[in-house]
Order: C-alpha cells, then structure tokens, then sequence
C-alpha cells in the first residue's frame, strides 16, 4: 500500500502571523484543508471562491476547528469562468491589502462535459489555466513587493497532477497550440484535462525564469488522488453513476491509492513553509500518483516530471500565447 508523503511537523510550528496568502477554492478539498493549516498558523488567509455561501461555511469550519489562532479568514469573490471576475478580485483585494506573501492557485475543474467560460474558452482550459494565469499575472507585482519589503521571497504555488504526465491508459499530455479550445476535433475531456494541468506545470516553470529565486520561489504540485468532489464529471451524475462512483471511490482507498483531503494538501504546504533555500523554484512537488512512468509512482519533492512532450520553449510558447489571449478577452 503506497505511503503519503508528508510535511515534516517542524513546519507546522512557524509563525505565520502578518502573512496574507490567496488560496483560491479554499472552500473545499486540498483547498479547504490548505486554508485550515496556514490559518492555524496565524496567516491572513484570502478565500478567493465562487460561491459566497460554500465560502462562508468553510470561513465556519476552519475558524470552530482553530479556536487559538491568530489569524484572520477573509472571502472575496472570485470567478474562474469569468476573467472579469480575476480583475475585479484584483481590485477588491489591493484595495484592503498592501501586501501578499503566497499566492496559491488552487482551484480546479476535471473532466467536465465541453463548455465555455464567458470569454469564450473551452472550460478546463480556461477555468484551471487561462484564469489562474492571469491572476497570478496581476498578483506578481504584489509578490515582489513584499519580498522586497520583507528581505524573503514570496510563494507561488500552482496545483497540477500526475495528468501533466500520463496516467495508467492515458498518453502523455501535450498542448494543442493550433487548437486550445478543442474546437477542432471531437473534445476529449480527459485530453482536455490533462492540457490544462500541463499548463499549471509550465506556469510555474515559467514563472521561475522571469522572477529570480530571491524575489518569488515558484513550484507546481501534484496532490495525488484525493477524496474530493473533483471527480463529479468521470461517470454520469445519476443513480448508477453515484453507485459506480462512491464503489471505485471505496475500492481506490481499501488499496492506498485515493487519500485524504489533508494528505493531498500536504506538498502545497511543503511549498509553501519549506525554507527558501531548500526549495527549487519551478519546481514539481508530487505526492505518489497513479503515474504511467514507474518510477514517477512514489512522487517526489520535487520530481522530474516525465513528459516528452515538453521541449525547451514550450512553458514561454504558453506564457506568450496565454498573454495574447487575457489580452484580447
């Protein structure tokens, strides 16, 4: 049975008091059990969500959870369908806050019949890509300034998966440059899914190369396979579909291989309290997963991601093509 791998409890101890970090889908999931550490550290916590009631429960069920704390939980909304939502998020945040210490890009949507957001981009890759991509392109100079105001680099942290790679009966994942809203072809939505999550991947690389280590340390995650709602979209949402969920759900966690919502937040933590010079800035951070690759099966902090189809250019190709399109939209 495969061994989750987890933070050292050292980190758990550091004060994070007059730290201010964004977790977006901080109401539920990794995004959930994220939110509920950093703010029993005594960190500001921003959860930046769609749904203002989900968003006020969580804000509930962290802060009955973590009476001691220090810390502050806030809801401001956000909209990754949306990316007029992004700017006003942006708006409403730097309008109350002078100062961002960790952004963490956590939100995510799987597999999901085809659809657009409202700027007209296929879903997957414009919710889990485009929008975060955007964010994290208004959040930077915040970032910066911080660690400059500071004397430490600022965080950014964007979830992937092993779909960035290849899973057991999948190819590789690769981006379709001539064709990202797979208008095209017939849409394949765990093609789809797996393109968005490569693009997390590459952010990050990204990211790494145009902020030097000492301002903005940048790493990408894989949660491993987590007990969460992500999976609504993989079988019909009826009866039979319930029943065939809920019976692979209880058979992937009797073997190891489905696990908590708290292990699964367990490498973006690491990313985000880790100490700076031990951290590899573009970095892939994986808890173990159902990889294709072998040896890729036991994660890594961090490990190489195994993907051909990665060349030398691809993370800038995506930067450039992603600043055309927020551009335009």
């Amino acid at each position: 049975m495969p061994t989750p791998i987890r933070c050292d409890h050292k980190l758990f101890d550091k004060d994070l008091q007059g730290q201010v970090i964004i977790v977006t889908g901080a109401n539920s999931g990794c995004g959930l059990e994220t939110t509920r550490q950093l703010y029993k550290q005594g960190a500001t916590v921003i959860l930046a969500c769609r749904n203002e009631q989900r968003a006020k429960n969580a804000v509930e069920d962290v802060s009955t959870s973590c009476p001691d704390s220090k810390g502050k939980l806030v809801y401001l909304h956000l909209d990754l369908s949306d990316l007029s939502s992004v700017r006003t998020f942006e708006k409403d945040f730097t309008s109350q806050y002078n100062r961002l210490d960790v952004l963490v890009n956590n939100a995510g949507i799987m597999a999901c019949p085809y659809g657009k957001t409202k700027d007209g981009f296929e879903m997957q890759f414009g919710c889990n890509h485009l929008a975060h991509f955007l964010l994290f392109q208004l959040m930077a100079p915040i970032l910066i300034q911080t660690a400059e105001d500071t004397g430490k680099p600022s965080r950014f942290v964007s979830l992937s998966s092993c779909a960035a790679s290849a899973m057991i009966g999948t190819g590789y994942a690769t981006i379709d440059f001539d064709d990202l809203n797979s208008e095209e072809k017939k849409y394949d939505k765990g093609a789809a899914y797996q393109q968005s999550k490569l693009c997390n991947y590459l952010l990050a690389v990204e990211a790494s190369k145009k902020f030097a280590s000492s301002k903005l340390i940048s790493a990408s995650v894989h949660p491993g396979w987590v007990l969460s709602n992500l999976d609504q979209h993989l079988v019909p949402t009826n009866f039979f579909g319930d029943l065939i969920r809920n019976l692979f759900r209880k058979l992937f966690q009797f073997s190891g291989d489905m696990i908590s919502a708290q292990d699964g937040a367990q490498s973006t933590l690491f990313c985000v309290l880790n100490d700076a010079e031990n951290m590899e800035s573009g970095g892939f951070y994986s808890q173990f997963g159902v990889y294709k690759d072998k040896e890729a099966k036991a994660g890594g902090w961090p490990l190489k991601l195994p993907n051909p189809n990665v060349a030398d250019d691809t993370a800038s190709k995506l930067w450039e093509v992603s600043e055309k399109l927020v551009a335009e939209s």
